[in-house]
């Protein structure tokens, strides 16, 4: 039987293209408002794109930050794709105004510093020697980003709160060394977008469906 798995609707996100790369790797997805049917999901997807205070408003006009947070607590899947990762660390920084965000990961998204900015097209991925979600992907692999902002791995005091929180993180650099992905045990998050990644994004999301 096909795992269920919703792709929230708050307002952001490549939402069909979300829907269509999940189905395709084999689940039987939704798009949706509906916070009952994101808890009840063997998996769900947060996906987002542009701002990040932008997301975070069209999160809480949803009220769907409790739901989200509920499933981590209750060890059910999510993954979060582009902004839809950032918004799950601590707090996310734009032309100098600091935004909340829901605190499910340690840290800040920050400016990306780089000569050109934003990071724009394909790049290769550093996975942790226990990924799940890059799993059976060669080193050379490569991914579609399309970012300005992100959590660097620079900062050792971010880094050591996400070793200490179970958080296991893929990086890429772009200008310098950023969080490209990260895993917990429930909680997966790419910034950069698997249903535009072609055959890799596709091998991703396989990985990922295999742990609903």
């Amino acid at each position: 039987m096909a795992k269920r798995v919703v792709i929230l609707d708050y307002g952001s996100g490549n939402l069909r293209s979300a829907e269509r790369a999940v189905a395709r790797v084999g689940a039987d997805v939704e798009v949706t408002d509906d916070l009952g049917k994101a808890a009840r999901a063997d998996g769900l997807v947060v996906p987002g794109v542009g701002a990040y205070a932008a997301c975070m408003a069209g999160i809480e006009q949803l009220g769907a930050g409790p739901t989200i947070a509920e499933r981590v607590r209750a060890g059910a899947p999510v993954l979060g794709i582009c902004v839809g990762m950032q918004i799950l660390f601590a707090s996310g920084e734009e032309h100098g105004v600091v935004t909340k965000g829901l605190g499910l990961a340690p840290g800040e998204v920050t400016v990306l510093h780089a000569p050109v900015v934003p990071h724009m097209g394909w790049n290769t991925v550093t996975w942790p020697q226990d990924t799940v979600l890059g799993a059976g992907l060669p080193a050379d692999t490569r991914f579609y980003f399309v970012h300005s902002y992100a959590p660097t791995v620079i900062d050792a005091q971010a880094h050591d709160a996400r070793r200490q929180a179970g958080v296991r993180v893929a990086t890429a650099v772009h200008g310098e060394p950023f969080v490209a992905a990260f895993e917990t045990d429930v909680l997966r998050a790419t910034q950069f977008h698997p249903e535009k990644s072609g055959d890799a994004g596709a091998t991703l999301l396989a990985n990922w469906l295999g742990t609903l």
